[in-house]
């Protein structure tokens, strides 16, 4: 080999290597958001099984259901949304525009509230 073919051979490699460097990064920041993903999906488990748990322990806190049906006789509203939306709410689900879906974690919301009070 002449001094030409080493320095070509040594760019080929840098060039490899630049290739591997940039898999290696794409392939690290998949991997943070799986791992964030998988910890938000942990957490998120957690609060359904303490919220299963909680359920099945007592009944419905009666304050929520008294608020909903109160809510419900109130407005007259007798609706298929409107029994779906309170039941949701009654799982333990946000119905606000605000966290729409989203479990909720302390209690109850005063968004979700008041729009069941509509």
């Amino acid at each position: 080999m002449d001094k030409r073919d080493i320095f070509v051979r040594i760019e080929q490699m840098e060039e490899q290597m630049g290739t591997v460097y940039a898999e290696l990064g794409q392939m690290k920041t998949q991997i943070i958001e799986l791992i964030e993903e998988n910890k938000r999906l942990s957490i998120e488990n957690q609060q359904l099984r303490k919220l299963l748990k909680k359920d099945a322990e007592q009944p419905v806190a009666v304050e929520t259901q008294v608020q909903v049906m109160a809510a419900a006789q109130a407005k007259e509203l007798t609706g298929e949304g409107y029994d779906n939306l309170a039941r949701l709410y009654q799982e333990g689900f946000h119905i606000c525009n605000v966290y729409y879906g989203h479990l909720r974690m302390e209690g109850d919301c005063l968004f979700c509230l008041s729009f069941l009070n509509k």
